[in-house]
């Protein structure tokens, strides 16, 4: 197939999923080759950040068709869209320590914490920001909690290893930390069976 046959069958595609796809089912459903297929989406990300209001977003092995950040408000104030509720500090909070640390269970983020979680953590998934994706092989099985592709859209990054480096603690901040973790956590990290449900991705 030609590219100036591929190329707008790949727009329409996605302007009409709406929502990442991955370059590979989009190769498995036309019958292209994958290299193909990731060479014209390149190409055609190349030409939206050239002149146009749109761009096409890459997300881990998934991709987005969205608009420009720099025409948000133009956006608002034609459709009148409600600016979303920013995050709350601990929303916040709970976001990055499920980023940094993924996958994560409840039970841990609260421990960092200090505070109950249930409400931020439920809230997070509401907004797609974080899923279940799995189980530990513990009693009880408690679920496990990764971030989404919603996640890196919203943060603007392809991966996380585009996330910006904690700051490092002192050697000292360090050991008392550790010695914390010792002391409130009698299952090692290392024990941890992890199963991850088949139609999740990590990223």
């Amino acid at each position: 197939m030609k590219n100036n046959e591929l190329l707008p069958m790949l727009e329409a595609v996605l302007f009409a999923v709406g929502e990442p796809v991955e370059s590979e089912k989009i190769s498995h459903a036309l019958g292209i080759d994958l290299i193909v297929i990731e060479q014209a989406l390149s190409e055609l990300q190349n030409r939206y950040d050239e002149t146009s209001g749109l761009c096409l977003l890459k997300l881990d092995n998934k991709y987005q068709l969205c608009t420009k950040k720099c025409f948000a408000d133009n956006i608002r104030a034609v459709i009148e869209i409600k600016k979303n509720a920013p995050l709350s500090q601990a929303a916040l909070e709970v976001l990055a320590i499920v980023a940094y640390n993924q996958p994560v269970t409840k039970a841990f983020i609260e421990q960092i914490r200090g505070v109950d979680c249930s409400a931020v953590i439920g809230n997070l998934c509401q907004k797609s920001l974080i899923e279940e994706v799995g189980r530990l092989e513990l009693p009880g099985r408690p679920l496990i909690y990764g971030t989404t592709s919603e996640f890196l859209r919203c943060f603007n990054v392809s991966s996380l290893a585009e996330l910006p480096e904690l700051p490092r603690e002192s050697s000292e901040e360090n050991a008392e930390n550790d010695e914390k973790i010792e002391n409130n956590s009698e299952d090692s990290e290392t024990d941890f069976q992890l199963v991850v449900d088949e139609n999740k991705n990590l990223g």
